[in-house]
């Protein structure tokens, strides 16, 4: 199962783990219930892949997703000339899924119309197609994924009771990742060296005080918040250091630890700082800093200025703008002297500051 991303050793997540290990050999249906982005998909396949309907098809299918109109069809099928448009016979996700697993997302979706027809599946393992008189038998296992109360929307009577009986039999609800901080690290390495992997990039370095933050923070996008984040890192990050920006986070934790409280312009400061040291301060060329940063010198030059970067050793600073005078993009020229930059330089230099960011 660490094939499909089942990440994670905190005590919720290993009770997850437990309950698929126990259900997937028995051929129950399974309610999986938790907020979006838990990763209900992930559980079901595992579930599937565990189980001894493995070697036949998983089948997904997102109540959420086809027009009202249109589902009956794609669960049970059609004959042709069912209704307008029905040119050639479907079988249905049903049948699709013979000898294998039918994974139904948002079932707290489907309309109230077609959830008799649904608990006739479950109870009769059989259907018609529409437009059609003939009898087809069902052996598909139903696993059902839900981010709502269907209890409550029992109560409502929004959702059929029965229907929710003959689903629940065997109960799966994940924890948010909120819920699971524990498991955060290990995510977010995961993802790093996925994407990493996808793009040809070589990131070696995570800044701790990131993932202190990381893990306060409360992601109501949950793993796929997280994930989205990370992917977005990765494209942004062109050296060995992880590159992400905490403003993107919605809801920042109000506290954090005293080694959270570094921000990452401090720790990106500290690294380019570093690579200056081992370059003595070469901006450009082959062996300068740039290159091994990873961006254009205009770029280095930029950020230097941003992040306060001044020179060592009784170098000349790297000066910032004289207040009241306005801004004139800046290199060092072969004698370390500060000198504006012209032309396609200083065009990316003035679009730079503008934007904000490297």
């Amino acid at each position: 199962m660490s094939s499909l991303d089942l990440i994670g050793s905190s005590p919720k997540f290993r009770a997850v783990l437990e309950a698929v290990e126990r259900v997937a050999p028995a051929d129950f249906t399974v309610l999986i219930q938790g907020e979006t982005g838990t990763g209900k998909e992930v559980i079901a396949h595992a579930i599937h892949e565990a189980s001894p309907r493995r070697q036949n098809r998983f089948v997904v299918l997102n109540c959420a997703a086809i027009p009202a109109a249109l589902l009956e069809s794609e669960l049970f099928g059609h004959e042709r000339g069912a209704f307008t448009g029905a040119v050639t016979q479907n079988m249905g996700r049903f049948q699709s899924a013979e000898g294998g697993t039918l994974f139904l997302d948002e079932i707290g979706e489907l309309p109230l119309e077609l959830q008799p027809k649904l608990l006739r599946v479950l109870q009769e393992k059989q259907c018609e197609r529409l437009g059609g008189g003939r009898t087809v038998q069902i052996d598909a296992r139903i696993i059902a994924a839900t981010n709502q109360d269907l209890w409550r929307m029992v109560q409502e009577r929004k959702f059929r009771a029965d229907l929710y009986y003959r689903l629940n039999v065997f109960p799966i609800t994940l924890p948010p990742l909120r819920d699971r901080a524990e498991d955060i690290p290990a995510l977010v390495e995961h993802f790093v060296q996925k994407f990493s992997h996808e793009m040809g990039r070589r990131i070696e370095t995570i800044p701790p005080e990131v993932m202190d933050i990381f893990k306060l923070y409360d992601w109501p996008g949950n793993i796929r918040e997280l994930e989205n984040l990370m992917q977005r890192a990765v494209i942004m990050s062109s050296g060995p250091v992880l590159r992400t920006v905490l403003e993107e986070l919605k809801r920042l934790p109000s506290q954090v630890s005293p080694a959270a409280k570094r921000t990452l312009a401090e720790t990106e400061r500290d690294h380019i700082v570093e690579v200056l040291r081992d370059t003595r301060w070469v901006l450009g060329g082959g062996n300068g800093a740039a290159p091994r940063l990873g961006m254009p010198r205009t770029t280095l030059v930029y950020r230097m200025r941003k992040l306060g970067i001044v020179r060592e050793q009784g170098c000349k600073p790297f000066r910032s703008r004289p207040s009241g005078l306005p801004f004139s993009p800046a290199g060092f020229n072969n004698d370390g002297q500060e000198t504006p930059l012209y032309g396609t330089e200083g065009t990316m230099e003035r679009a730079l500051s503008q934007v904000g960011t490297a």
